[in-house]
């Protein structure tokens, strides 16, 4: 055999001509991996299936109409409305009227965001009740009931959700648990949850307002502020309800026609009266003040209530700076939790839950600019029947 092993033949390829190979790389991520590995899926997501161009028509048509859907279904329930019309028909309070004589152990359940709630509220601190009358404040929780938190504590029972005060009755509860309620921690029952009830029996405690000479409610005004409430709760206090709680666009179309032809009504008559029933505050007031206070705060743009804003009333808004000056007053007015209260709680209104910028006219400082209505203190009150606006 070889004294040494043959070399092994050398093979040599020629390079076909062209250009040269480019430089070996790892491949890419799959497109799957950048969805997975962003931190916007559901952009990365969007992108993967259409690419930048807009969704295609039959998943905006889809999601659309399933949108439509689940917003009725959610409005049915937050808001019931006339089938026929669409209007919005505000649900009867469950405890309507003060029955009795509730025991001396009465406990106040407000919210804040609430105008209801803010009218029984403003009047315990009008008339100076805060000791006599104790207060647990509910906030809205995340479905929408109201609930209390460790800073909001239910101060009689401890409860977590205010439908829990409720049940503690001893026939129990089934319905809507709402704000303002007023409690008999004696009786444990529920003694009103109607505002208007609630404000004119804490009118007519004995010792309200402890000297200081203001009557809400007094006898002889009594039928002009029943007359100015049956006026103002419909087409005002409810009527922006009627207008953000619309379901048809008739429904809302008649609403706002009639919200604003009463703000116009109401604008004439300040023109010469200081208050609605002449230069006394009365009930009627307090009841048109918690709608006005939230009005560009809130209405304005959360439901629709869109022709004028009330900084654009020179007398509604000035009329609503001095209630709002008046002693006590401002610290029932607590703007932050109102806006939230609508923004971050109304879902079906407002999914994203973006609250907007506190409109100017609704901070502290534009609240507490001269009102100028002095003037009309001596002024007597316009009756009702010759406030009409031509």
């Amino acid at each position: 055999m070889w004294a040494t092993p043959p070399q092994p033949l050398r093979l040599q390829f020629r390079r076909p001509p062209g250009p040269p190979p480019r430089p070996f790389l790892p491949c890419r991520r799959s497109r799957l991996n950048r969805v997975a590995a962003s931190q916007d899926p559901l952009t990365s997501l969007s992108r993967l299936l259409w690419g930048r161009a807009l969704p295609p028509a039959q998943l905006v048509l889809a999601v659309r109409h399933g949108w439509a859907a689940a917003w009725q279904l959610l409005m049915r329930q937050l808001a019931p409305s006339d089938p026929a019309t669409g209007a919005f028909t505000r649900t009867p309070s469950r405890f309507p009227a003060v029955v009795g004589t509730p025991s001396p152990r009465i406990h106040l359940y407000v919210g804040l965001p609430c105008p209801w709630a803010h009218r029984a509220l403003l009047v315990r601190a009008l008339l100076g009740l805060e000791a006599r009358i104790p207060v647990s404040v509910a906030v809205p929780g995340d479905d929408g009931a109201w609930s209390f938190t460790p800073d909001s504590p239910d101060g009689l029972y401890g409860k977590r959700k205010l439908r829990e005060v409720y049940a503690v009755r001893s026939g129990g509860f089934e319905g809507r648990a709402s704000v303002p309620m007023l409690w008999d921690a004696e009786r444990r029952e529920v003694v009103c949850n109607e505002s208007i009830e609630i404000v004119k029996f804490l009118c007519g405690l004995p010792g309200a307002d402890s000297g200081g000479g203001l009557d809400l409610w007094p006898p002889e005004l009594r039928q002009d502020i029943d007359r100015w409430y049956a006026f103002i709760y419909p087409s005002v206090n409810n009527g922006v309800y009627r207008c953000g709680f619309a379901q048809s666009q008739e429904a809302y179309d008649a609403a706002a026609s009639e919200l604003f032809s009463a703000l116009d009504r109401l604008e004439a008559h300040l023109t010469g009266s200081r208050y609605l029933c002449g230069d006394r505050l009365t009930l009627a007031d307090v009841c048109l003040f918690t709608t006005l206070i939230r009005f560009d705060l809130v209405y304005n743009t959360l439901f629709r209530c869109t022709r004028r804003k009330l900084a654009e009333y020179p007398n509604l808004h000035a009329y609503t700076r001095d209630i709002y000056q008046m002693p006590k007053v401002a610290e029932t007015c607590d703007m932050e939790a109102i806006m939230a209260g609508y923004f971050k709680t109304l879902f079906p209104l407002n999914p994203g839950r973006i609250q907007p910028i506190r409109p100017a006219s609704c901070d502290r400082e534009s609240l507490l600019r001269p009102h100028g209505r002095e003037a009309l203190s001596s002024a007597a009150g316009v009756p009702l029947e010759a406030a009409a606006v031509s």
